[in-house]
């Protein structure tokens, strides 16, 4: 009896310490996987939130390219040296330094810059680009970082004195895919002229010297530029009256969300420290 109590006191003792040790083995065990530690996950831009940073890619890993049209001063344009400068390159620069990437300038027609970042050729878009719901509907957009305005440039002897004789004018320059041209080709029962009375040049400058030979009565463009062109052509004039008022922002692929994040963010940190303000000063002087 003695023997065969110690035998059952021995199996329960077993069975006992069967059922205790039967499930998942206690973290840090030899051997033992520890479970992920959710308070500061891999890859963080934060340990005190926990926030994930967004891992934007680029078209060329450790470069941001940049398409713009290098003809619309002050925001492009390109140096005696054959390089690059203006707002929006200088811009561009700060941006991509803040993200720790190098600035490549990709120089092609207005249009062409645009369809860049659509079809992943470039990864931002720069040239004074104004935002409208069609561009919208085909890519993603900055937060705006400058008003633009649409004036008309005529001769000074021209009998279009205010934007409303412009509906007498037999033909009107405007730059490709501008949205000087779109407002000013679009139907007159729409507040354009009709494209018959349009034409589009690939470059600001080649619309103004259209203008300076006779062959369109008046350009439509953005102010900044328009202030260089009638600096450096005699004869012309900017008209009193605004076009239209726009906002300029960065153009971008559409759904690139992380890399839109990251260039808002980086935008918002140069207009906070001085910096943006800085390169505006540089190259557009308070009137």
């Amino acid at each position: 009896m003695k023997k065969m109590l110690t035998l059952l006191l021995a199996l329960a003792m077993a069975l006992s310490l069967a059922a205790c040790g039967g499930g998942d083995k206690p973290a840090g065990d030899a051997g033992d996987s520890a479970p992920a530690d959710t308070s500061a996950p891999a890859g963080t831009g934060s340990e005190d939130t926990g926030t994930e940073a967004p891992a934007f890619t680029t078209v060329e890993e450790g470069k941001l390219h940049m398409s713009t049209n290098a003809a619309f001063p002050p925001y492009e344009m390109t140096t005696d040296a054959g390089g690059f400068e203006g707002i929006d390159v200088e811009v561009a620069q700060a941006i991509a330094g803040k993200l720790g990437l190098e600035l490549v300038v990709d120089d092609m027609g207005f249009d062409a810059a645009l369809t860049a970042v659509q079809t992943g050729q470039s990864d931002v878009a720069m040239a004074g680009i104004t935002v409208t719901e069609d561009r919208q509907q085909v890519m993603d957009f900055s937060d705006s970082y400058a008003t633009g305005i649409q004036v008309v440039i005529v001769k000074e002897d021209s009998p279009i004195a205010t934007v409303d004789d412009l509906s007498s004018a037999e033909m009107i320059g405007c730059q490709k895919a501008t949205t000087g041209y779109i407002y000013c080709s679009d139907t007159p029962e729409n507040g354009g002229y009709g494209e018959d009375h349009v034409t589009a040049f690939d470059t600001g400058a080649l619309a103004v010297m259209a203008l300076v030979n006779g062959q369109v009565d008046a350009v439509v463009i953005d102010n900044e530029p328009a202030k260089s062109f009638v600096a450096e052509n005699e004869g012309l004039k900017i008209l009193d009256t605004e076009f239209a008022v726009e906002d300029y922002a960065i153009g971008l692929a559409k759904g690139n969300t992380a890399l839109l994040e990251a260039v808002n963010a980086a935008m918002a940190e140069l207009k906070a420290d001085g910096t943006f303000q800085g390169i505006v000063d540089k190259y557009i002087t308070a009137e």
